[in-house]
């Protein structure tokens, strides 16, 4: 086991009036919603404690992108905006391909990309960074019981001694363990979409840069592509329609025997060193595109965050929504001065339309990306040869910023930015 663990230092003092500084808040998952959420609690004056199953960060992982208003509003309100737009991808031109790889069309790098896009690795780190100084991270450990009473949490790890919280908060993703200790199994809430995907990195062969190549057969697609720059890596991204699969998610060789039966017999001249890299790859991600549906976001001390309680495999611009609902979680603690009976209810009154719309986007990933048949390829294909129009674009970027959009965000904090920025001052 890794344990790292970073006190709150004297060095940033939290005003006396601070609305939470009586409340001590466990929040499991250290990816982008914990370490967000940690960032407003920290600064409303919370004790925050945030666990990690993995032993470190996770590097790398998936592009994210922000688009709209109200995602743009959060991330200037955290002090992140800045930053954010120094790491960002800077991703051009994706391209679909025939199998002789011929270009068919390009696709419009907003509606893939957003308004600014990052790795979501690189975005962890950035909250990460600013939080690191004021809240506990404890690595390489994770929760294994919850009992709750009138007045906390008793929570036992893993690995580290049993300890007692006011609050705690599911943040660990689709698949959450705290949403299963507190709300039920994982059957109960989760909704197949009828896809699967994989992604791993393999040298880069094609000689990408920061561009794209996709290609698709009927139910079946493969992209090589290249988010950095670095000359000599690119990652290979897998979408395939399929039936409801039985596997273990944490045996990656099982994983790699579906991906390569699914994807056998490929036309494209590439497929191969897709396969290839396939066979080497030590960081596959694999996953069915789902959804979660929870009937209500909090049981008693317990609240759900994030792909913990509304998540989508992909498509529905989970990170921006993360970040937002971090944002309210946070201000309605703050604003009934950390009375949970008033402030979950809240939260999820605020947020529980906004969610819910932007995961509904998430329903067309699949057929979006691996359509079923060649005639839906076709038509898919002649959809975006339109959107080369910059009438067409314009209309259609504001329809795919609706729902990030489609929500008037509350001013909880009456300090100004400037308050903000020298509480995240690194040292």
């Amino acid at each position: 086991m890794t344990e790292t663990t970073h006190k709150t230092p004297t060095t940033h003092p939290i005003r006396p009036a601070a609305p939470l500084a009586h409340l001590d808040v466990l929040i499991s998952g250290a990816s982008v919603a914990g370490p967000a959420l940690a960032l407003w609690l920290s600064r409303y004056g919370a004790r925050v404690t945030v666990v990690e199953k993995a032993p470190a960060l996770r590097e790398g992982g998936f592009a994210v992108d922000f688009r709209g208003d109200v995602h743009r509003t959060v991330l200037r309100r955290m002090g992140i905006w800045d930053e954010v737009h120094r790491r960002q991808t800077h991703m051009g031109r994706q391209t679909i391909v025939e199998a002789d790889d011929k270009e068919r069309v390009d696709l419009p790098a907003f509606l893939m990309s957003g308004d600014v896009e990052i790795f979501r690795g690189d975005l962890s780190k950035i909250l990460h960074e600013r939080t690191r100084d004021r809240v506990e991270y404890v690595f390489g450990d994770s929760i294994a019981s919850l009992t709750e009473d009138s007045e906390g949490v008793d929570v036992t790890f893993d690995h580290g001694a049993p300890r007692r919280f006011d609050l705690v908060v599911g943040a660990d993703g689709l698949h959450s363990h705290t949403r299963r200790l507190a709300f039920g199994d994982e059957s109960r809430y989760l909704r197949f979409l009828g896809y699967y995907v994989a992604g791993f990195d393999v040298p880069n062969h094609l000689g990408l840069d920061r561009t794209a190549r996709i290609y698709s057969e009927p139910g079946r697609t493969v992209m090589f592509s290249n988010y950095d720059g670095d000359p000599e890596r690119a990652g290979v991204g897998l979408v395939f329609r399929s039936e409801r699969l039985t596997y273990d998610r944490h045996d990656r060789e099982q994983q790699k025997k579906i991906l390569a039966e699914k994807f056998t017999g490929l036309a494209w001249k590439h497929a191969g060193r897709a396969m290839e890299g396939l066979e080497r790859a030590e960081d596959l991600y694999f996953d069915a595109i789902a959804q979660i549906h929870v009937d209500r976001l909090s049981q008693g001390r317990v609240v759900l965050l994030g792909d913990a309680g509304y998540g989508a495999t992909m498509g529905g611009i989970g990170t921006g929504t993360a970040l937002v609902c971090a944002y309210v979680l946070a201000g309605e603690l703050a604003a009934s001065r950390g009375d949970h009976r008033v402030a979950f209810p809240a939260y999820e009154a605020e947020i529980r339309d906004y969610a819910k719309g932007c995961q509904k986007t998430s329903g067309n990933a699949g057929p979006f990306l691996a359509p079923p048949s060649e005639k839906k390829i076709r038509s898919r294909d002649r959809a975006y040869r339109m959107l080369s129009s910059r009438f067409l674009a314009g209309l259609f970027k504001k329809l795919t910023e609706r729902a990030a959009s489609d929500l008037t965000l509350k001013d909880y904090a009456p300090r100004p930015l400037e308050d903000y920025a020298s509480l995240n001052r690194q040292p």
